[in-house]
């Protein structure tokens, strides 16, 4: 349960510094487990927000609003699920890029 907090505020940054918060606790500390989540979170920001462009995109063929609630739902949620198995101890990889960043 080492670096509980830092976890807990790299999940979280994702509703005031998502890119920022995890850029900095790369560049700061030294705990390679960190710095994998660190590089999970940025990239995974990175791919919902072009998930959620592309489907704003296909709204006019009407299947980018379903593609539009699942990944706004998903960018809501998984920062949570993360931020509980933080608390708990446990390890989280972000889905979609947590096998990515080995």
């Amino acid at each position: 349960m080492e670096n509980t907090g830092l976890k807990v505020l790299l999940h979280a940054s994702t509703w005031f510094a998502p890119f920022l918060v995890p850029f900095i606790l790369y560049l700061v500390i030294d705990d390679e487990e960190i710095k994998k989540l660190s590089i999970q979170a940025i990239l995974f920001q990175l791919v919902i927000g072009a998930l959620i462009f592309i489907s704003a995109l296909l709204i006019i063929f009407l299947i980018g609003i379903p593609m539009l609630i699942i990944f706004g739902i998903m960018a809501f949620v998984v920062p949570i699920i993360g931020i509980v198995k933080a608390v708990n101890g446990s390890t989280f990889n972000y889905p979609i890029v947590g096998s990515w960043i080995k």
